[in-house]
């Protein structure tokens, strides 16, 4: 899926947040394992290659020039969904904990897209305020997300990778 407008990442990134509420909110309405499994895998694609564009690009463009506390708070959000999208894939439908986990994945990123999305003192918010080349970063995550779409096609989903997270025996 070749993406012919450009868009600042801001307005890439919004656009993402629309596609994953549209796909939980499918979710919540499909009947059958064989869809919702199919649904729930479109999520957790999405949202990982989301992760990688804010984490590569968006978040590192914006060091030093936000609310250091609040980027670290992404960080440490887009870690706990990764723990929640691994356990999503390697389950099924039939798991007794699958619904429950794809349901509070989905609460995670809505708290997360709020706090992005916030006026005034949002990440984006402070990020349009910030002297930041939001068009120049746009191009660059539309190239790395056809790339990714492109990989995850090929090879399916990498293993995730947390930043904030200590390895834990359990």
């Amino acid at each position: 899926m070749v993406t012919t407008k450009s868009q600042d990442a801001i307005a890439l990134l919004k656009e993402d947040h629309r596609k994953v509420e549209d796909l939980f909110e499918q979710f919540e309405k499909a009947k059958g394992d064989g869809r919702k499994q199919k649904l729930a895998l479109e999520i957790c694609t999405e949202l990982t290659i989301h992760t990688v564009l804010e984490e590569e690009i968006f978040y590192p463009a914006l060091e030093g020039k936000i609310d250091e506390d609040l980027l670290k708070e992404s960080f440490v959000e887009h870690d706990a969904a990764k723990v929640m999208i691994a356990e999503i894939e390697a389950g099924e439908p039939s798991d007794e904990f699958y619904d429950a986990k794809v349901k509070v994945l989905s609460e995670e990123i809505e708290h997360h897209v709020e706090e992005e999305e916030k006026p005034k003192e949002g990440l984006f918010a402070q990020a349009r305020a910030a002297d930041v080349d939001l068009d120049a970063l746009g191009e660059q995550m539309a190239m790395r997300k056809e790339q990714l779409q492109s990989e995850i096609k090929s090879g399916g989903l990498p293993a995730p990778e947390t930043t904030t997270l200590e390895e834990v025996e359990v």
